[in-house]
């Protein structure tokens, strides 16, 4: 019995707390603030505090902490979404392209697709002679069955915090709730 409440415990540990989710938002509004500054807006004193920023970080679900940068002042304005249609779908073709792919500085976000297009590219550029470049570098690389760009006219929301409200917590609970369940059916 005691072997089972230790699993229980275990899965319980991998849930996030309110102080948790509430030290994710701040760090995701502004890492730069100090200990002190995350734990008074978070309720708790300094050491626990920051031992909870240790675990999370080392949990993983805070996996750096950057600046973000102002790409206008950087004369990188131009945002270009890429789409992808290709008839190629075997291993070697898809681990190459995706080596090449984020082999460019430009592309800043790189994802698969189900339905009519393979892979949507996010790349950032100055202007669309330097778009035209990237897409003369892609294609030199690598063939490509269909491509259609598609330039930004205006950003209308563009974020890096992550909704926090239920983070963690279905997983979790999903997870203490199976073992629960195996629990009383064995």
């Amino acid at each position: 019995m005691a072997e089972i409440f230790l699993i229980q415990l275990d899965l319980e540990a991998k849930m996030l707390d309110e102080f948790d989710r509430k030290i994710l938002a701040t760090l995701q509004v502004d890492s730069s603030l100090s200990m002190q500054e995350i734990a008074d807006r978070v309720g708790l004193s300094s050491t626990p505090c920051w031992r909870r920023i240790q675990k999370l970080e080392s949990s993983g679900y805070i996996k750096r902490r950057v600046a973000l940068l102002d790409a206008e002042k950087l004369d990188l304005g131009v945002s270009v979404f890429i789409a992808v249609k290709t008839n190629q779908h075997n291993a070697e073709w898809v681990q190459r392209f995706r080596k090449i792919v984020v082999s460019f500085p430009e592309v800043v976000d790189f994802y698969r697709l189900s339905g009519d297009v393979d892979y949507l590219i996010r790349a950032v550029v100055s202007d669309i002679r330097a778009y035209d470049d990237l897409y003369q570098r892609l294609i030199a690389k690598i063939d490509l069955h269909d491509v259609s760009s598609m330039f930004t006219m205006e950003q209308i929301k563009s974020t890096t915090e992550l909704p926090l409200v239920n983070a963690s917590t279905r997983s979790g609970r999903h997870e203490a709730q199976t073992a629960r369940n195996s629990l009383v059916t064995s």
